[in-house]
């Protein structure tokens, strides 16, 4: 192709400092709409093919970009490399149809309360343990939101180095405070920070995520869409595709399978969700959230029996996202709020993720089992719904088999590690309880807060 070719270049949604020696490794990244059309009409009036180069796209076959209008996703396209590069024609001519699809979709944003100029003051926490790696990248993408009002809060949570405290005060950024939990456990991490944030909302990320610009802006946006939403998730696509593991846990979770806002109520069951409200994968994940911070403040706060940290190592989000559902608030997703995730890369690290993911929510059924009046509305559900729910774990136990290109690179038994684990996590849940972890801490006793460190401006 000719060098001198007006060129798109698109960038990789996640730095990794290792190159794929997998030939199913996916490049993924993002491409917007006007970018698109801005570099057809310089080709046109050249007379010359527009190249669409892939920044550090070297041993990679094959990509997926994340296609982007007017503020929102409208859905993912793959589509072949070759020599670092995608062609621009075909996908010119893919992303054109999504944006038709998008057209024949209801629109359903309301008041935007950031855009209006009365942005509401966010606080931002990060949870993280002895992960200064991953945690530069993340807070460097949050510090460069888009959004005017907020602060950040970073929870070393149980540190066994001073290595993210060194870090952290180092950047000297007003806007950044530090404070120690030293009790291990995501819940009371979260807690923590809870206690101590100052905005009305509190939107919460990971420490092994890169957050989008607009991440802010679109979760906030999101609490205009209901009169009694009091939660906000978003998108969570996979950032990085390049070993096997990170390919079959991108199969398994759907945290980015719609691009469709959405909004939920207890007392408005949608028609499409027919296990609801017990289908707690269709509310979002715990990389990328928001909720009032009043209103959880009076729910008690996160469940410290459940998270990463605690015996039964997840769940205490979904536990979260249902409680508010019960109370009478409302939860909203939008895609529009991305966060970009870095799946585990090897075979043990994606064992102690699906191990955890099973634990969790095997704990939380073990939790909504053990509410006389849950239980009734789980089995009155069950028993109304049965070819529902059979479709259900039909769909869950051909999700969890790995696909015949990724099981001979998997561990053994991958497929089923997840189940297992299900069932232990009931007995994970009662060895929790016994540990002295409160189901609603804010509310059973006033913790002494911790000490936040507030950084010094540094003058020029």
């Amino acid at each position: 192709m000719d060098p001198a070719a007006p060129a798109l270049t698109l960038r990789p949604a996640l730095d990794s400092p290792e190159r794929p020696d997998w030939d199913g490794a996916v490049w993924i990244g993002e491409v917007w709409v006007d970018a698109i059309e801005n570099a057809d009409r310089t080709g046109r009036a050249a007379g010359i093919p527009v190249r669409c180069r892939l920044a550090r796209a070297e041993g990679y076959g094959r990509a997926r970009l994340l296609a982007r209008a007017d503020g929102r996703p409208l859905g993912f396209v793959e589509i072949e490399v070759s020599e670092g590069s995608v062609n621009f024609g075909e996908l010119r001519r893919r992303v054109a149809g999504l944006r038709a699809t998008e057209s024949d979709r209801p629109v359903r944003a309301g008041p935007a309360r950031v855009s209006a100029g009365k942005a509401v003051p966010v606080t931002v926490v990060v949870c993280t343990r002895d992960r200064v790696s991953m945690l530069r990248a993340a807070l460097r993408s949050v510090l460069a939101v888009d959004y005017p009002t907020f602060d950040v809060l970073v929870v070393d949570n149980a540190p066994g180095t001073d290595a993210t405290r060194q870090y952290v005060l180092g950047l000297a950024d007003p806007r950044v405070r530090l404070i120690c939990e030293p009790l291990p456990g995501l819940s009371r991490a979260r807690n923590t920070g809870l206690s101590v944030a100052t905005g009305d909302i509190v939107a919460y990320t990971d420490d092994d995520v890169v957050v989008d610009p607009h991440w802010l802006s679109a979760l906030v946006d999101g609490f205009s869409r209901g009169p009694r939403v009091s939660c906000v998730s978003g998108m969570v696509p996979a950032g990085e595709i390049r070993t096997p593991a990170q390919a079959y846990f991108d199969r398994r979770v759907g945290w980015s399978d719609s691009t469709d806002a959405r909004i939920f109520d207890w007392s408005e069951p949608p028609d499409d969700v027919p296990l609801f409200p017990f289908t707690v994968r269709c509310y979002g994940t715990g990389a990328n959230f928001a909720v009032e911070r009043d209103v959880v403040r009076r729910l008690g706060g996160f469940d410290e029996a459940l998270g990463a940290g605690a015996p039964t190592g997840g769940g205490e989000d979904i536990d979260m996202f249902f409680r508010i559902l019960r109370s009478g608030r409302q939860l909203v997703h939008d895609p529009a709020a991305i966060v970009w995730h870095r799946h585990r890369a090897d075979s043990e690290g994606l064992l102690v993720q699906s191990r955890g993911y099973g634990l969790g929510l095997g704990a939380w059924l073990a939790k909504i089992a053990s509410d006389p009046a849950m239980a009734t509305l789980a089995a009155t559900t069950a028993a109304r719904r049965g070819g529902a729910l059979v479709r259900h774990l039909r769909a869950s136990s051909k999700e969890t088999a790995p696909p015949a290109d990724l099981a001979g690179l998997l561990p053994a038994g991958i497929g089923s590690t997840t189940a297992r684990s299900i069932m232990k996590g009931p007995w994970a849940y009662r060895s929790a309880r016994r540990e002295g972890r409160s189901a609603a801490p804010m509310r059973e006793r006033t913790a002494q807060r911790p000490t936040a460190v507030t950084h010094p401006r540094v003058e020029p």
